[in-house]
């Protein structure tokens, strides 16, 4: 793993200019530029406010609506990872081509423009929250700290997928049309649109307490709704599962590195 780090650190300019290039290619002549990723998820926060408080006890859509938009953006990171991810080689064979440098960084180029995205999408729920809910913005400030060990394991966590999803799809290629249906049924298992509680209720609370998503909603979302720090229990599922997953990656690419060019 540390070699791995340090020849990746090793060509840092080559793949931050990779992500600097897609976001300019993404948003190029557009109005919004890249507002055009934020529109979706308020858009569906809109709806969801809309159509789904009534779930809710208690409903309110001013905190409903940030509870609805955290919950989308940690979900979207997911499935990006991995969507997306399944394109890592295929969209850089010219490079793993004519290049010979390390494999990782292709993930990371991925998953780097995805977590600005992210960012950004915690970003507006945290405006969300200083406009609809009382308190001022310096204490919502302070109830995200608790959420950046969080952010790290969510990145590693992201690579990791993507690197699997990588290789995954060089070898099975309806891997990206599986995840793609996968994700949709995937969305209404998550408590996004409900509270856990609902699953509780209907007797498959074990779906959601299985849901590597939830463990990371409760991480990010609870201290930034709540200002109540997560269990040690959820931290301690979320840094296994990431170290599993992590531990998968790395695996594959010190066997699959070297002999991915003879499938692309």
């Amino acid at each position: 793993m540390l070699n791995q780090i340090r020849e990746v650190w090793k060509y840092r300019y080559f793949w931050m200019s990779l992500v600097k290039m897609d976001l300019r290619l993404r948003y190029r002549g557009t109005v919004l530029g890249i507002g055009w990723s934020l529109l979706n998820p308020i858009l569906m926060t809109i709806v969801f406010c809309i159509v789904f408080s009534s779930w809710h006890e208690n409903a309110d859509w001013r905190s409903d609506a940030p509870y609805f938009l955290c919950g989308l953006a940690i979900f979207n990171y997911f499935r990006d990872a991995i969507t997306s991810g399944c394109q890592n080689f295929f969209r850089n064979e010219s490079y793993i081509r004519q290049c010979p440098l390390p494999i990782a960084i292709y993930p990371l180029r991925t998953v780097l423009g995805s977590s600005i995205h992210f960012m950004i999408s915690i970003g507006v729920v945290l405006m969300t929250l200083v406009l609809l809910l009382p308190g001022s913005g310096i204490e919502r400030l302070i109830y995200l700290l608790p959420t950046l060990p969080a952010f790290g394991l969510l990145l590693i966590l992201a690579w990791s997928m993507s690197v699997l999803a990588g290789f995954a799809q060089v070898y099975f290629q309806d891997m990206q049309h599986l995840a793609d249906v996968l994700f949709q049924v995937f969305f209404f298992l998550t408590p996004i649109l409900f509270k856990m509680d609902l699953l509780v209720q209907k007797g498959v609370g074990w779906l959601g307490y299985c849901n590597p998503v939830v463990w990371f909603l409760d991480l990010i979302r609870t201290p930034l709704l709540t200002g109540t720090l997560p269990s040690l229990e959820v931290y301690a599922w979320a840094s296994g599962f990431t170290a599993v997953v992590l531990s998968g990656a790395l695996i594959a690419i010190s066997y699959l590195e070297k002999r991915i060019i003879f499938h692309l």
